[in-house]
Protein backbone atom coordinates (compact mmCIF):
# COMPACT_ATOMS: atom_id res chain seq x y z
CA UNK A 1 0.00 0.00 0.00
CA UNK A 2 1.42 3.70 -0.80
CA UNK A 3 2.60 5.72 2.10
CA UNK A 4 0.58 8.54 2.79
CA UNK A 5 1.19 11.51 4.73
CA UNK A 6 -1.50 13.13 7.09
CA UNK A 7 -0.78 16.58 8.62
CA UNK A 8 -1.19 16.80 12.49
CA UNK A 9 -1.68 19.27 15.13
CA UNK A 10 -0.48 19.07 18.58
CA UNK A 11 -2.99 20.52 20.65
CA UNK A 12 -0.66 20.37 23.88
CA UNK A 13 2.99 20.32 23.46
CA UNK A 14 3.05 17.00 25.64
CA UNK A 15 0.86 15.31 22.99
CA UNK A 16 1.82 11.99 21.28
CA UNK A 17 1.12 11.65 17.59
CA UNK A 18 0.14 8.31 16.88
CA UNK A 19 2.58 5.50 15.88
CA UNK A 20 2.20 2.04 14.47
CA UNK A 21 3.30 -0.94 16.09
CA UNK A 22 5.04 -3.29 13.00
CA UNK A 23 5.37 -1.83 9.52
CA UNK A 24 2.44 -3.85 8.42
CA UNK A 25 0.29 -3.02 11.44
CA UNK A 26 -3.19 -1.55 9.91
CA UNK A 27 -3.89 0.93 13.01
CA UNK A 28 -1.80 3.50 14.44
CA UNK A 29 -2.13 4.14 18.31
CA UNK A 30 -3.49 6.85 19.79
CA UNK A 31 -2.25 7.84 22.93
CA UNK A 32 -4.11 9.40 26.14
CA UNK A 33 -3.36 13.02 26.96
CA UNK A 34 -4.54 13.54 30.65
CA UNK A 35 -4.34 16.37 33.19
CA UNK A 36 -3.17 13.85 35.91
CA UNK A 37 -0.70 10.82 36.11
CA UNK A 38 -3.85 8.88 35.59
CA UNK A 39 -7.83 8.35 35.17
CA UNK A 40 -9.84 6.06 37.03
CA UNK A 41 -12.76 4.35 34.51
CA UNK A 42 -15.28 2.54 37.25
CA UNK A 43 -17.19 -0.29 36.01
CA UNK A 44 -19.55 0.79 33.04
CA UNK A 45 -18.03 3.82 33.04
CA UNK A 46 -17.73 6.11 30.08
CA UNK A 47 -14.87 8.47 30.08
CA UNK A 48 -13.88 11.05 27.00
CA UNK A 49 -10.04 10.46 26.69
CA UNK A 50 -8.36 13.10 25.22
CA UNK A 51 -5.27 12.74 22.85
CA UNK A 52 -4.43 16.16 22.18
CA UNK A 53 -3.95 16.00 18.64
CA UNK A 54 -6.17 16.96 15.74
CA UNK A 55 -6.27 15.30 12.04
CA UNK A 56 -6.63 17.08 8.85
CA UNK A 57 -7.66 14.15 7.01
CA UNK A 58 -7.81 14.34 2.63
CA UNK A 59 -11.18 14.37 1.36
CA UNK A 60 -12.27 10.64 0.50
CA UNK A 61 -10.49 9.24 3.57
CA UNK A 62 -11.89 9.13 6.93
CA UNK A 63 -10.14 7.66 10.26
CA UNK A 64 -12.14 5.00 12.10
CA UNK A 65 -10.84 4.59 15.85
CA UNK A 66 -10.91 1.00 17.27
CA UNK A 67 -10.34 -0.77 20.34
CA UNK A 68 -6.68 -2.34 21.08
CA UNK A 69 -7.46 -6.01 21.25
CA UNK A 70 -5.16 -6.16 24.72
CA UNK A 71 -6.77 -3.21 26.32
CA UNK A 72 -10.25 -4.84 25.44
CA UNK A 73 -9.94 -8.29 25.78
CA UNK A 74 -7.82 -7.97 28.84
CA UNK A 75 -8.81 -5.19 30.98
CA UNK A 76 -12.60 -4.67 29.32
CA UNK A 77 -11.56 -1.14 27.92
CA UNK A 78 -12.82 -0.07 24.55
CA UNK A 79 -14.73 2.88 22.66
CA UNK A 80 -18.28 3.46 23.94
CA UNK A 81 -19.21 3.79 20.27
CA UNK A 82 -17.32 0.25 19.30
CA UNK A 83 -16.08 2.44 16.20
CA UNK A 84 -15.50 5.92 16.38
CA UNK A 85 -15.79 7.63 12.62
CA UNK A 86 -13.44 11.06 11.94
CA UNK A 87 -14.91 12.87 8.51
CA UNK A 88 -12.18 14.54 6.64
CA UNK A 89 -13.96 18.23 7.27
CA UNK A 90 -13.48 17.44 11.06
CA UNK A 91 -10.65 19.11 12.86
CA UNK A 92 -11.35 19.18 16.51
CA UNK A 93 -9.31 17.18 19.02
CA UNK A 94 -9.75 13.55 18.65
CA UNK A 95 -11.35 11.99 21.66
CA UNK A 96 -11.73 8.69 22.75
CA UNK A 97 -15.23 7.45 24.42
CA UNK A 98 -13.63 4.50 26.78
CA UNK A 99 -16.11 2.37 28.05
CA UNK A 100 -14.95 0.11 30.81
CA UNK A 101 -17.13 -3.48 30.30
CA UNK A 102 -15.26 -5.11 33.57
CA UNK A 103 -16.74 -5.64 36.69
CA UNK A 104 -13.22 -3.34 38.51
CA UNK A 105 -12.11 -0.32 38.59
CA UNK A 106 -9.30 0.19 35.35
CA UNK A 107 -6.52 2.75 35.58
CA UNK A 108 -5.53 4.67 32.43
CA UNK A 109 -1.75 6.22 32.71
CA UNK A 110 -1.14 9.64 31.08
CA UNK A 111 0.45 8.78 27.73
CA UNK A 112 -1.37 5.00 27.49
CA UNK A 113 -2.32 3.90 24.25
CA UNK A 114 -6.01 3.84 24.49
CA UNK A 115 -7.11 2.86 20.97
CA UNK A 116 -5.59 2.60 17.51
CA UNK A 117 -6.49 5.22 14.45
CA UNK A 118 -7.28 2.94 10.83
CA UNK A 119 -7.54 5.47 7.70
CA UNK A 120 -9.38 4.38 5.27
CA UNK A 121 -11.24 5.12 1.86
CA UNK A 122 -15.27 5.63 2.23
CA UNK A 123 -18.02 6.22 -0.42
CA UNK A 124 -20.53 8.86 -0.21
CA UNK A 125 -23.88 7.62 -1.60
CA UNK A 126 -27.19 9.32 -3.43
CA UNK A 127 -30.08 7.88 -1.56
CA UNK A 128 -33.21 7.59 -3.82
CA UNK A 129 -36.27 6.01 -2.67
CA UNK A 130 -37.85 3.01 -4.08
CA UNK A 131 -41.48 1.25 -4.31
CA UNK A 132 -39.37 -1.52 -4.67
CA UNK A 133 -36.05 -3.46 -4.25
CA UNK A 134 -34.54 -6.53 -6.73
CA UNK A 135 -34.89 -10.21 -5.23
CA UNK A 136 -32.09 -12.21 -4.03
CA UNK A 137 -32.39 -16.08 -2.65
CA UNK A 138 -31.56 -14.44 0.77
CA UNK A 139 -34.13 -11.81 0.44
CA UNK A 140 -35.45 -9.93 3.63
CA UNK A 141 -34.07 -12.80 6.18
CA UNK A 142 -31.28 -11.74 8.67
CA UNK A 143 -30.15 -12.35 11.69
CA UNK A 144 -28.40 -15.37 11.63
CA UNK A 145 -30.51 -16.66 8.66
CA UNK A 146 -27.93 -17.18 6.37
CA UNK A 147 -26.60 -20.87 5.96
CA UNK A 148 -30.19 -22.10 7.44
CA UNK A 149 -31.79 -24.67 5.26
Amino acid sequence: MENLTIRIKKLQEKAVLPTYGTSAAAGADLYALLDAPEEVILPGETKLIHTGIALELPTGLAGFVYARSGLSTKRGLAPANKVGVIDPDYRGEILVALHNHSNMPETIADGERVAQLLIAPYVSAAFEEADTLSNTKRGDGGYGSTGRK
